[in-house]
């Protein structure tokens, strides 16, 4: 990852919150033999944990391709990220950019017993489903539980406690206050590159949460 230091996000608890809001991740491999590998998952974060604790699982056989918990792997997580134009700035000269949110964490994974892993699964499932207004939770009935106990063979559980990690945090903080303000704006308005995500984000960064 290309380093700057306008753009530096070094923050642990920083990077717990962009997996807590964005908890999608690409698990990235270093196999030999087979070269790079990738798969996606969702991740949790383990709370109580004093460092950056992700757990989550694969499903068979990519456990068999990462060979995971042979070695190091890194997991990507991307926050709001999209494309600002130039015309937004009202000002020359200029050029188009994007910018984004994102770590790479590194560490090396723990596989878990089948019956962590089945907890895994429904921290995973009441998590996403809980802001539901009628959860659909795997222990809600006998045969629910009948059937996560049976899919659970079917995946891997792990659990990576993040041994480093690289972020970037890309949110015009190289410009002036009022170009940013027009750049906020412009992503809040309809339009092809509307993105009130990334708005609330650059308003944030920039102490903005009131105008944005």
């Amino acid at each position: 990852m290309r380093h700057a230091d306008d753009y530096a996000f070094d923050d642990a608890d920083g990077v717990r919150a962009l997996v807590r809001d964005n908890p999608w991740g690409t698990i990235v491999s270093f196999v030999p033999g087979k070269g790079l590998v990738a798969s996606h998952y969702p991740l949790l974060l383990e709370e109580d944990a004093e460092s950056i604790v992700l757990v989550s699982h694969v499903g068979r056989p990519d456990e068999r391709l990462h060979e995971l918990g042979a070695h190091e792997v890194m997991v990507i997580v991307y926050g709001p990220q999209g494309y600002i134009s130039p015309s937004w700035y009202d000002t020359s000269p200029a050029v188009p950019t994007w910018n984004f949110a994102v770590a790479h964490l590194h560490g090396t994974p723990e596989i878990l017993s089948d019956e962590e892993n089945l907890q895994v699964l429904d921290r995973l499932v009441a998590h996403f489903e809980t802001a539901l207004p009628e959860p659909f939770l795997m222990h809600q009935t006998l045969e629910n539980t009948a059937y996560a106990e049976r899919i659970v063979h079917g995946t891997v559980g792990f659990r990576l406690r993040v041994d480093r990690f690289e972020a970037k945090e890309k949110m015009s903080q190289d410009k002036p206050v009022e170009v940013v303000d027009r750049v906020i704006e412009a992503l809040g308005e309809p339009g092809p590159y509307q993105n009130p995500a990334l708005a609330d984000r650059m308003a944030r960064v920039h102490g903005r949460e009131q105008d944005a």
